[in-house]
């Protein structure tokens, strides 16, 4: 979005705002995983799904495809026979890596808190029904 005067201006709050498409991207489980996997380097297709249990095929080359496409990971294929291909983070990669390690951390810090919560929530639904 562009004011008056030319300068490019972001809110994330209006429907409108690229920005927005930024988030989706960062808050999405799998690339948040796989930034935070990337975090001690380089790792081939394998490793990473190994890594992110769960993770299918498909999602995980989709997955690699937008973080690749949006500048976040970079794919280094090897010229050897069968190709070697190898992930890692890029430059803005690691500018976002310190808020995914940090979401990460504060997800398994209160899993339980959270736990608790949805319980307690769902007794007080049953008895008002």
């Amino acid at each position: 979005m562009e004011t008056d005067c030319g300068v490019t201006w972001h809110d994330s709050f209006l429907k409108a705002c690229p920005s927005r498409q930024v988030l989706d991207m960062i808050a999405d489980k799998w690339a948040l995983l796989a930034i935070c996997a990337l975090t001690d380097g380089p790792m081939r297709f394998g490793e990473l799904r190994r890594r992110l249990d769960g993770i299918s095929q498909k999602v995980l080359t989709q997955t690699l495809r937008t973080l690749e496409r949006d500048g976040l990971v970079h794919r280094r294929v090897y010229p050897t026979t069968p190709p070697k291909v190898e992930y890692s983070l890029a430059a803005l990669g690691h500018s976002v890596l310190g808020l995914t390690v940090q979401l990460r951390a504060w997800a398994e810090e209160h899993t339980s808190a959270v736990e608790a919560a949805r319980v307690a929530y769902d007794e007080r639904e049953l008895v008002a029904v």
